[in-house]
């Protein structure tokens, strides 16, 4: 994996908890770490559901090896939020590829 490639700056957060000052557990966004990505794909597909139409933008992103990412984490890109259905380690602690989903409005 050349350097050059890695053109996009993604951040990973996972969820935690925090009570709030009213005792309430308040699920939040704790960052993760912040790294510089290669984007292999992007598409964006058109479903139609139950509520209606609604578009769907596929991001695959590729990077260096980081332990510890999860399907429940998620990835900040260009101030969206995109959830990670797939983690894909390629090779021996070599890089990560992730599959991200963003539910378009």
């Amino acid at each position: 994996m050349k350097s050059g490639t890695l053109t996009e700056a993604i951040r990973i957060e996972r969820a935690s908890t925090t009570i709030n000052d009213a005792g309430t557990p308040t699920e939040t966004w704790a960052r993760l770490a912040e790294l510089r990505a290669e984007r292999v794909e992007q598409t964006t597909e058109e479903f139609i559901r139950g509520f209606g139409a609604s578009d769907e933008e596929l991001v695959i992103f590729r990077f260096r090896f980081f332990d510890g990412i999860r399907n429940a984490d998620r990835v900040i890109w260009r101030g969206q939020a995109f959830n990670i259905k797939q983690v894909t380690p390629i090779g021996r602690y070599k890089g990560v590829e992730l599959r991200c989903v963003r539910l378009a409005e």
